[in-house]
């Protein structure tokens, strides 16, 4: 269980000629923590009514997580931005953990504002930053932003699956099942901050045996790998767990990919889901422009919807004669080859089509977020395709399972 403490909170006394800073150090105490926040009430000390609220959170700190180690917190203004008068600080640290929002530590601060250090339209501004000894912030992931692939999935994916589609529900405590779990970041994002009873993710291409390898690329320790974590070389087409096994199951990016279609995937999902549990799928939409997983080449970024405008076999010359340029895949080089196979294997799934297919197996919709593209440039190439087809750019939706 992550473990965070309050360490020291102190306020630099407002003068007339220096600046303030809230300075607030916390230790973390386990070998991660997730989203971290530190909070600021200030109350009139003779009345008790509120003056001034502030947060890390909502000042643009999105702390992701955080590693074992030492950090400190500022909340800095040229001056008070409050009137002359006497005070209480209340300091609060916070973090999650299994979806809740849990209080850490708090303290107490009284101090004075005299009239020459008063300026109430003066604002807080936040900073944090790790102590000596301690990893540095620009290391990890939430820092470096959506270009790194840990980013994308252990802090991305998991979340957006787990809050935003899953609504961070009870069932996040049961069985998770991860269909199509690739290297197994997502996996290890969910395990860690809802820490379910079991989560397995299942893959035939076995790329969760790299997690060793890219955990010893972050500022996290092996170590962190939790044993309710396993994964097993299994297709989606036979999944190897008995009826009603799983409260959750979710597939992220995976469903598209599943050579042959997809629908007897579905039926086994529906299978080990027990009634009343939760699905999550993130499918690709082939239609989209970002449909044909060519984007790391130049040609299909030059040219929207390159892969319905051209004939597979120009598509197949510049794919294997061309150079990608790779995104990061935390170490994972695809050849051409590769790429051009993965793009011949896409099922063609659509919005409306998998909406439908959906409602017939049994599932009810509960959330669902479309990404739509900024605008579809129609060409004579394009006018056989519909406008939902083209516009929308990615889908994530979550469903009950009804099946009686």
């Amino acid at each position: 269980m992550p473990e965070l403490a309050l360490i020291h909170a102190a306020l630099t006394a407002p003068t007339a000629d220096a600046p303030i800073a809230f300075t607030i150090r916390f230790e973390v105490d386990a070998d991660v923590a997730f989203d971290v926040d530190v909070s600021l009430d200030i109350e009139d000390a003779s009345t008790g009514s509120p003056r001034l609220k502030a947060q890390l959170a909502a000042a643009g700190w999105d702390v992701s997580w955080l590693p074992r180690g030492h950090y400190e917190v500022h909340a800095l203004a040229p001056r008070m931005p409050l009137p002359a008068g006497r005070y209480d600080a209340h300091v609060a640290l916070w973090h999650r953990d299994a979806g809740a929002r849990v209080k850490s530590g708090a303290a107490r601060i009284a101090f004075e504002v005299d009239a020459a250090a008063a300026d109430p339209s003066a604002t807080l501004a936040w900073q944090l930053r790790s102590l000596p000894g301690t990893v540095p912030l620009d290391r990890l992931s939430w820092r470096r932003g959506g270009g790194d692939w840990f980013f994308k999935h252990f802090d991305h994916a998991a979340r957006t699956t787990a809050s935003y589609l899953l609504g961070d529900s009870p069932l996040l405590r049961g069985r998770i099942l991860d269909v199509g779990c690739g290297d197994g970041i997502t996996d290890l994002g969910i395990a860690l901050r809802w820490r379910p009873q079991e989560l397995v993710g299942i893959d035939p291409f076995r790329g969760y045996e790299r997690l060793g390898e890219v955990l010893a690329g972050t500022a996290l320790p092996a170590s962190v790998v939790p044993p309710s974590l396993r994964f097993l070389p299994a297709s989606a087409n036979e999944i190897p767990f008995e009826d009603d096994r799983f409260d959750v199951v979710i597939s992220w990016g995976s469903l598209e990919h599943i050579v042959g279609g997809y629908a007897q995937a579905l039926r086994e999902i529906r299978r080990v889901l027990r009634p009343g549990g939760l699905l999550m799928a993130h499918p690709g939409l082939f239609y989209s422009d970002v449909g044909n997983h060519l984007g790391e080449f130049p040609f299909a970024r030059e040219e929207p919807y390159v892969h319905l405008k051209r004939s597979r076999e120009w598509l197949r010359e510049r794919v294997l004669a061309g150079e990608p340029d790779r995104m990061d895949r935390s170490g994972d080089v695809a050849t051409p080859a590769q790429y051009w196979q993965w793009f011949t294997e896409l099922n063609p799934i659509t919005v409306g089509g998998f909406e439908r297919e959906l409602r017939e197996l049994g599932f009810e919709p509960w959330r669902v977020a479309l990404r739509t593209h900024d605008r579809v440039d129609y060409t004579a190439e394009l006018q056989s395709y519909s406008f939902v087809d083209l516009a929308v750019g990615e889908l994530y939706v979550s469903a009950w399972n009804r099946k009686r």
